[in-house]
């Protein structure tokens, strides 16, 4: 399952707000996060880092959910874009679980 999300590095009505892109790919039925791309320009690597950790602890993309990833208008919108990547993909593998 696939999951991509345009979202901004900052809030929105911060200066300097970038967009930014992320794509995961989770397995069908456990939802494990197997793969991401981030696309961005500034604070991209703070999200990669947070989804090559994720990956290197098996985590579902539902686990995901759970992170409580720091907010300050500077550094991130309200809801992290790994979050909103993370909730879509969730949604993609609930959907496809109900279809079996």
């Amino acid at each position: 399952m696939t999951a991509s999300v345009d979202s901004t590095t900052k809030a929105g009505y911060f200066p300097g707000a970038q967009p930014i892109r992320i794509k995961m790919i989770a397995e069908r039925r456990s939802g494990r996060l197997l793969g991401a791309q981030v696309v961005g320009r500034s604070e991209a690597a703070k999200r990669i880092d947070t989804l090559a950790t994720c990956i290197w602890n098996e985590m579902s993309v539902d686990q995901i959910l759970s992170l409580d990833l720091a907010y300050a208008p500077p550094f991130s919108p309200v809801w992290d874009p790994v979050l909103i990547a993370a909730r879509k993909a969730f949604e993609a593998v609930e959907a496809d679980v109900r279809q079996l």
